[in-house]
């Protein structure tokens, strides 16, 4: 029986249920060889009355937390809002029997706040943007 050849479908348009599709033959996989990972989402929200002013979104998984994105709006940045995010996300990663958290920030946003509070840069990507650079940060919990 012939073999139907493969089609590649090129988009700009991100959906989440593709984004699972893709995904499914790597979860596969890695779970295959290193076990189940555990994946938890973890979001905390910041809120102020109906007022959103930022949060934390990321997730447990393998024995890290992961952080994707911590952002606080302009209005109360400096008010430690940022740091009680972080802090309480690790306080929930540590409770699901977590070891370490990592992030990635950039150059021109809050290394030294991460730095601050414990993170250690391991890892660096010049120019990303250009004339700056990225910096992946971890932490040992508990």
């Amino acid at each position: 029986m012939p073999v139907a050849p493969l089609d590649y479908h090129l988009t700009d348009e991100a959906h989440e249920d593709l984004r699972q599709v893709i995904a499914t033959p790597l979860r596969r996989y890695n779970e295959a060889q290193a076990g189940p990972s555990g994946y938890r989402p973890l979001v905390i929200s910041l809120t102020r009355g109906d007022e959103s002013l930022g949060g934390l979104w990321g997730y447990t998984g393998y024995g890290w937390l992961t952080v994707q994105l911590l952002a606080v709006d302009e209005a109360v940045r400096g008010q430690g809002a940022g740091r009680e995010l972080l802090l309480r996300a690790e306080a929930e990663a540590s409770s699901r029997g977590c070891h370490g958290a990592w992030l990635d920030t950039h150059e021109f946003q809050a290394r030294g706040f991460y730095e601050r509070l414990g993170y250690e840069v391991f890892g660096e990507l010049a120019d990303y943007p250009p004339g700056f650079a990225r910096y992946f940060l971890r932490k040992t919990l508990g």
